[in-house]
């Protein structure tokens, strides 16, 4: 499960109350802390949702919750792994009310549980985060010891600590001129998953005169069968069925917007594979356009099928929707959509509905788009070997 990075303006005014609340009437230096029973009140705190529901329990489990020791700081970090967005912000905050309350009576975290929390990756990604922010914050010479463990790290946020520090000792031998100084970068890329990282990877890759695929390290698809233009004057295409998306086979030739069209073999060589429609098909608006290609792999598997596109559009696994998009125009990156599916074993088919509106402006005129499939960690899926995105049946 993955949640999302949690905004420190929330924790830190949750926090605020809790510290000021578990600290009130008594005498720092002094008081001590006794254990709770911890999985009751993590029970009710996961219960909380929107508009209120459970909120009342969770607040009480909370306030008790943070009354905690600090010993007792693991146990609740592993309440993290059921939680939902909501509930894991709870639940940070009591650790760190905890943690800030511990620190300023001058009291000591279990920083050896806490680094064996760290070391379970079983345990939620955000919540080995967290464990890892409190290990450096009372010890920061920690951070060259623990490090290097997480350059393959599922956490994305403790892998990017990692990768950069693998990073920095690439940069020291390349500045040496160290004969280790592209496998050094070899490791780095190997492991990155963050755009700047990449790039500052293949980059000084290139210099020392190696080659780099960055779109197969993405696992962006580079080859693709298009067909267009179909209607779309007034929007009016954008949740019409149109052939490619109607037919479970797609033929070679529809009806389109001002007369047959046909599917056209499409082959994108920018790095991050943008296929830009405007250059393969021609600049149309108010059009629609469809892009297909087969995925073939050994074994079942989940997936997510991450685009970036700048106009409306809508993906395709297996003929089943998996997100749709209608926005036109707002500005497209990497990994701005994501849709979530099963591959299955052998062949599966993509589609994409790419759709164009007829804005004027000059910054309105782009009609591309990129797609990867990857995990959920942003790890590239490999189709088998010799498999390749297919075509449309004739």
């Amino acid at each position: 499960m993955n949640i999302p990075r949690i905004r420190i303006s929330v924790i830190a005014v949750l926090t605020a109350i809790l510290v000021a609340g578990t600290t009130a009437g008594t005498t720092a230096a002094t008081s001590a802390a006794t254990a709770v029973d911890v999985p009751p009140l993590v029970q009710a705190i996961n219960a909380v949702g929107p508009y209120g529901a459970g909120h009342v329990a969770a607040i009480a489990a909370l306030k008790q919750m943070a009354q905690a020791p600090a010993a007792q700081i693991p146990e609740i970090l592993a309440g993290m792994d059921g939680a939902n967005h909501l509930s894991a912000n709870w639940l940070r905050a009591a650790v760190e009310a905890i943690a800030q309350r511990e620190l300023e009576r001058g009291g000591r975290l279990p920083q050896a549980d806490l680094e064996a929390f760290l070391a379970n990756v079983n345990h939620l990604p955000q919540a080995r985060s967290l464990a890892y922010d409190l290990i450096l914050r009372v010890d920061p010479g920690a951070k060259p010891r623990l490090v290097p463990s997480l350059l393959q790290d599922p956490s994305m946020e403790l892998r990017r600590d990692g990768v950069a520090f693998a990073l920095n000792e690439a940069r020291t031998m390349m500045a040496a001129r160290s004969p280790e100084a592209s496998a050094a970068y070899r490791r780095a890329l190997s492991a990155a998953r963050d755009l700047d990282q990449v790039n500052e990877a293949a980059k000084r890759l290139r210099e020392l005169g190696e080659t780099v695929d960055v779109a197969a390290h993405f696992g962006f698809l580079m080859r693709w069968q298009l067909i267009g233009p179909f209607e779309n004057t007034g929007d009016c295409g954008y949740d019409v069925a149109y052939g490619p998306e109607r037919d479970a086979e797609p033929v070679n030739e529809y009806p389109g917007k001002a007369g047959a069209v046909t599917w056209i073999e499409h082959t994108t060589q920018h790095e991050y594979g943008a296929v830009d429609l405007n250059a393969a098909l021609g600049k149309h608006k108010g059009a629609i356009a469809y892009a297909r290609a087969e995925f073939h792999v050994e074994n079942a598997r989940d997936a997510e099928f991450r685009l970036g596109c700048i106009t409306a559009n809508k993906i395709w696994l297996n003929g089943e929707l998996l997100t749709a998009n209608h926005v036109y125009h707002a500005g497209t990156y990497i990994d701005q959509y994501v849709g979530r599916g099963r591959l299955q074993a052998g062949r599966n088919v993509i589609l994409l509905k790419i759709a164009q509106n007829e804005q004027t402006e000059s910054w309105a005129q782009d009609w591309k788009f990129q797609l990867r499939v990857c995990d959920q960690y942003g790890t590239a899926i490999r189709p088998s070997p010799l498999r390749h995105q297919g075509s449309a049946r004739k």
